[in-house]
């Protein structure tokens, strides 16, 4: 089975990150999306987010409509900050066999050697980086640090880095959808609508429980 892995804090979920998932998936020819909330985001103040059984819910609740997208709860089983190398390697052990793809944004890609232990991702999973249309033109190998730019081949009309180990690095074009989690944060805490930003089903589950109402005041 081709498997994405899509992690993030989801704080919350919203259309762009939906977005994202859809068309890597096609692009991949994936059978599942797993969306893999952080229980314990690495890069991000505890108080930024909300609990992590209410980002689990509102991924539950966008994603119940599609039949290949799945929610994983695995990094809240686990104490301690949510390093994705320890993740993936415990999800490799969950699904022997299947063929894991990674999926995270441009920027996160770039921003790859300040995580823990980031060169052991290469021999976990194939890396899907998302990227908006014409950000980047030029050879990505200058976006590795540049240690590991020897590790790797490049073909330029698959768009795809190679690996000495077998896995890639593949670069898909996402839509635009300019959309963020701060920005819909802020939109509920000024009292202001997120319709369209967010399933239904999140914006229900946001105003049921009453999240971000006393962060923006």
């Amino acid at each position: 089975m081709n498997l994405g892995i899509f992690g993030g804090t989801f704080n919350p979920i919203h259309q762009a990150h939906l977005r994202v998932a859809e068309e890597v998936r096609e692009a991949c020819r994936l059978d599942r999306v797993l969306f893999l909330p952080a229980s314990v985001p690495p890069h991000k103040h505890p108080a930024e987010a909300v609990p992590f059984a209410d980002r689990c819910a509102m991924v539950e609740a966008a994603i119940a409509d599609h039949p290949d997208f799945r929610l994983c709860a695995i990094e809240g089983e686990r104490p301690g900050k949510s390093y994705s190398v320890d993740t993936l390697e415990l999800l490799r052990l969950r699904h022997p066999g299947d063929r894991f793809y990674f999926i995270i944004g441009l920027d996160s890609f770039r921003d790859l050697p300040l995580w823990h232990d980031y060169a052991r991702l290469f021999t976990l999973t194939h890396i899907v980086v998302a990227t908006r249309p014409g950000v980047f033109s030029g050879d990505p190998r200058e976006l590795l640090p540049v240690a590991m730019r020897g590790e790797f081949c490049y073909d330029c009309g698959a768009k795809t880095l190679s690996h000495r180990c077998g896995t890639s690095i593949i670069f898909v074009e996402e839509t635009r959808l300019d959309i963020s989690s701060t920005q819909i944060r802020h939109l509920v805490g000024t009292g202001r609508s997120t319709r369209y930003l967010v399933p239904p089903t999140v914006a229900d589950y946001i105003a049921a429980h009453g999240l971000y109402r006393e962060q923006e005041r």
